[in-house]
């Protein structure tokens, strides 16, 4: 069998499991998450061989130590693969809701359905737990998932399909076992084969570096929804509190700042810059943050000691602006008013998550109403931006798109919806 055939074969399957899936109830549904939980949770010992697997090919092959720490799977790591899917079985089920529900003058009712999506790609890199989150997330949804993770995590990710199937077969006998598929191959090529197949596959949610993101999106022929980096900002206006100001800003950069919610540049009022910038230097620089600086963010800086010698003090460069670092490294720039720290983030950002700190109400409104983001600000840090911070559960992703979903992702924005008509015996005139 070729590879067109084989991912066809795949695909096929996972629409014929959809149907089967569509017709499932929430209390079956949610038997079979629970039952999910308990196969991960007893047989932990074998999906951690299958990662140790991963774990030593990668390691061979000179996969970073980050990219390694994301590959793998501990004790704690899959006891929470097992606690998010139950906490997915705790969800409401977004199947079924009525959107919206009218009535008109000749009588007929039309009525706005959320219904399963169908079959959903998701392609990810390294992190096997994605494996569990989003075909858990998917099937919840009445969707089927066809999931191609890294090739450096083929094994874990087989075992934990493998899994979850079982375990759902075990609670419920005639659950669909192509509901949940692993990409068998790690042929680059798979991808645009399986993402050609138009008439099977409903859409793809790539996960992962802006380099996958843009080459499953210029290679596919299904709708893709997609974020291709976070370059996130916090605006620290005139009136901000700077001790709020000094939180928020490490909070957002120094947490986690391999994640796409996390800060990128810094923008400052001129008539706070200097006395913040001071401040806030001392606690950067105990982390060893890199700064790239603006010509009157440079000059103040080489006055703070810890960044006097220009050691971790680099001249921002125009094109720094747009550079999703992932690391510790920060862009910092000071604005003359708030107008062009908005213009700023809407010319430089990338529609993902951006705050402004003020206590000023009106030019909070302002920020919040022009800069064209999918998550706005006012007062909290950018790290909030995520499914399980929003209240939704376990998160399929993060969408900058402006066409379906958009922000965190979780069971709703996984619908569709259908119209019904109830009628009886309307015909248009």
């Amino acid at each position: 069998m070729n590879l067109r055939d084989e991912m066809t074969l795949l695909a096929r399957h996972a629409k014929a499991a959809s149907r089967e899936l569509a017709l499932l109830t929430t209390e079956e549904k949610n038997r079979c998450l629970l039952a999910m939980a308990s196969a991960i949770e007893q047989n932990s010992a074998a999906i951690a061989s299958a990662n140790q697997l991963d774990m030593i090919a990668a390691a061979e092959s000179g996969l970073s130590s980050a990219m390694l720490d994301r590959l793998k799977l501990d004790a704690k790591r899959i006891a929470a693969m097992a606690k998010a899917l139950r906490e997915v079985a705790s969800l409401p089920d977004p199947v079924g809701r009525i959107l919206d529900d009218r009535t008109r003058p000749n009588g007929l009712r039309l009525q706005k359905i959320a219904t399963p999506m169908g079959v959903v790609v998701i392609i990810y890199e390294s992190r096997p737990n994605v494996t569990a989150d989003a075909a858990s997330l998917c099937f919840k949804a009445g969707s089927a998932t066809i999931l191609r993770g890294g090739r450096e995590a083929l094994n874990s990710n087989q075992e934990i399909a493998r899994l979850l199937i079982t375990g759902a077969k075990a609670a419920l006998p005639s659950f669909p076992v192509h509901a949940i598929q692993v990409v068998p191959t790690s042929d680059r090529l798979a991808i645009p084969e399986l993402l050609s197949l138009t008439q099977y596959v409903d859409l793809c949610m790539p996960r992962g570096g802006e380099g996958l993101i843009r080459a499953v999106s210029e290679c596919s022929k299904v709708p893709v929804i997609k974020h291709y980096k976070g370059v996130c900002h916090v605006f620290v206006d005139e009136s901000a509190d700077l001790g709020m100001a000094e939180s928020i800003s490490t909070n957002a950069k120094l947490q986690r700042p391999a994640v796409c919610n996390s800060m990128e540049t810094l923008l400052i009022h001129s008539a706070v810059a200097k006395v913040f910038l001071e401040t806030l230097a001392e606690k950067l620089a105990s982390k060893n943050v890199q700064i790239h600086a603006d010509s009157e963010a440079h000059a103040i800086l080489l006055g703070v000691a810890s960044y006097a010698d220009g050691c971790r003090l680099v001249p921002a460069l125009e094109q720094d602006y747009s550079v999703e670092y992932n690391d510790l490294i920060l862009n910092v720039r000071i604005v003359p008013d708030l107008r062009s720290a908005i213009d700023h983030i809407n010319t430089h950002g990338s529609a993902h998550s951006d705050t402004i700190v003020t206590s000023n109400n009106a030019n909070a409104r302002q920020f919040l109403r022009e800069v064209d983001s999918a998550a706005v600000y006012w007062n909290a840090s950018t790290r909030f931006t995520d499914g399980g911070e929003f209240g939704m559960g376990a998160e399929i992703g993060i969408s900058t798109d402006k066409v379906g979903a958009r922000g965190p992702m979780g069971l709703e924005e996984l619908t569709t919806y259908k119209w019904q008509g109830i009628g009886s015996g309307q015909i248009r005139e």
